[in-house]
């Protein structure tokens, strides 16, 4: 038996609003709106489907469970993502990779670091 990661669902607010901010940063559309859960089409390069399900709670503390994203110019896309509605939250580095800790509209956080140190 193989487990394969199909889709990567974030617990919101605003499934709509949200789906606003993810399409933009990941270029994708949407590929079905139930109202309290979205999903978005698959990246045309492969991966995951990500998903916005609606919940009556906000999110409190930390986040458990959070998605890293690799790029070629991680700074540029800090930038971008910022400009569509993230806030940078910390900058970290180890030996041989650094990453940027943002958080998208609603406070899920995520982290952006060069491509293939995710």
């Amino acid at each position: 038996m193989a487990l394969e990661l199909g889709m990567i669902t974030i617990d919101c607010a605003n499934p709509q609003g949200l789906a606003e901010f993810w399409t933009a940063a990941l270029g994708v559309t949407v590929e079905a709106d139930y109202g309290p859960f979205v999903i978005l089409a698959r990246p045309e390069g492969g991966g995951p489907a990500m998903a916005f399900q609606q919940v009556p709670e906000p999110r409190a503390g930390k986040n458990r469970v959070h998605v890293d994203f690799g790029a070629p110019d991680p700074e540029a896309e800090v930038k971008r993502l910022v400009s569509l509605g993230a806030a940078e939250q910390a900058r970290h580095s180890q030996p041989g990779v650094a990453w940027t800790v943002l958080a998208d509209p609603e406070g899920n956080e995520f982290c952006v670091a060069g491509a293939g140190a995710h």
